[in-house]
């Protein structure tokens, strides 16, 4: 099973929520419920659903989210005022007021405490003398801010984590992508001056020599005919070094694992096949894959683990497969990320394929590279 926090305090809610509800009938006072206990379990019973299908949010759209929401307040107050000989029920006003935080927003969470308050006023407004009461309903006021108060500071806390999460993936791929542009440039300033200068002496003394052959003379001609096949032998080991220049890619394992390094969740699985070659413009494409896919999975999956895996397809191609332990995407909704990913894959002839009925799982196929690739990723 997923250890998600958010999993855990969801279902720790319903268990204080069933076990508040089971009480009641149970060991209440005779005379303790306004309304026969068939009536009270029943809108228990719709209030613990309410609560359950809040739980799982995320997949629900907003307006049926505000919808439950209301019905739930709606029944836990008139659960409190229908019981108003259970003292410890109204312990259910503050579970509804910490599971605001996470569905609506923060003005509404304070908008819930003070109806609650005001649910609690009119419970139990003529059991008691008015300082019992204002002591009561103060106690149930305090309690309900301080639960919305340090749910919402752990909250923000988990956005800035996710956050810097994300911040450090997005550094660490712009600096893998800097340092390659740096050392394309250099590459490529290498690959001009051998073919200008050293080319063009090469070529120099090629025709020099071809002309010297029309001279007189055998033991002239003998070693001008070598000289001329080494310049010519020089000559092609510069082109194929300009050659080796202009083609030659970053290596794959050292990008990739550049990106992945000290995210702190979820747990990164970075595997990389000893037969892939990837050429530079593969290799660029690969990391800004990666980026989008690990900032997703942070952004989005509430995973435990993301696997990454680069192999080698039998073709001369290269497949990446990221697949995530988390909750999950059914349908899949192409948003901005997905969409890049889809055109950057799509412009070197590739294909991609994006799953989100378990975990959620991208699976990338690239077209052979048009030239060599001479840089090679290894396991990691």
């Amino acid at each position: 099973m997923r250890r998600d926090p958010e999993v855990w305090g969801g279902l720790a809610m319903l268990v204080v929520v069933l076990a508040v509800g089971t009480i009641v009938p149970v060991a209440a006072p005779p005379g303790a419920l306004l309304v026969p206990t068939a009536l009270w379990v029943a809108l228990f019973v719709a209030f613990l659903v309410a609560t359950a299908v809040l739980l799982m949010s995320e997949a629900l759209r907003t307006a049926v989210l505000y919808t439950v929401y209301g019905a739930q307040v709606l029944l836990v107050g008139t659960l409190v005022v229908l019981a108003p000989g259970a003292g410890w029920l109204p312990i259910l006003l503050v579970v509804v007021a910490a599971m605001s935080t996470y569905v609506v927003p923060v003005r509404v969470s304070y908008a819930t405490i003070a109806v609650n308050t005001v649910v609690i006023l009119v419970a139990y407004g003529g059991d008691g003398g008015l300082p019992e009461v204002a002591l009561m309903a103060g106690l149930y006021l305090f309690l309900q801010v301080a639960s919305v108060s340090s749910t919402l500071a752990l909250t923000r806390e988990r956005t800035m984590r996710q956050e810097l999460a994300e911040a450090h993936v997005e550094l660490r791929a712009a600096a893998v992508l800097r340092d390659e542009a740096s050392r394309t440039d250099e590459r490529l300033r290498i690959a001009r001056e051998l073919h200008d200068v050293l080319g063009h002496q090469l070529t120099v003394l090629t025709l020099e020599l071809e002309t010297a052959t029309h001279r007189d003379g055998e033991r002239s001609r003998e070693h001008v005919e070598r000289a001329k096949s080494v310049a010519r032998d020089l000559l092609g080991d510069v082109r194929e070094t300009v050659g080796e220049l202009r083609r030659r890619a970053p290596e794959l394992t050292e990008s990739l694992g550049a990106i992945v390094r000290d995210v702190p969740a979820p747990r990164i699985e970075l595997t990389i096949a000893d037969d892939v070659a990837a050429d530079e413009e593969q290799t660029v494409t690969l990391v800004r894959v990666v980026q989008e896919v690990v900032t997703n999975t942070i952004r989005h999956a509430g995973a435990d683990v993301l696997r990454v895996e680069v192999d080698a397809d039998p073709g001369g191609g290269l497949r990446l497969t990221a697949r995530d332990d988390g909750r999950g995407a059914e349908p899949v909704h192409h948003g901005n990320g997905l969409r890049g990913i889809a055109e950057r894959i799509g412009a070197l002839g590739g294909t991609v394929d994006f799953d989100g009925s378990d975990g959620f799982r991208v699976e990338v196929a690239l077209a052979p590279a048009t030239t060599p690739a001479l840089a090679r990723g290894g396991a990691r």
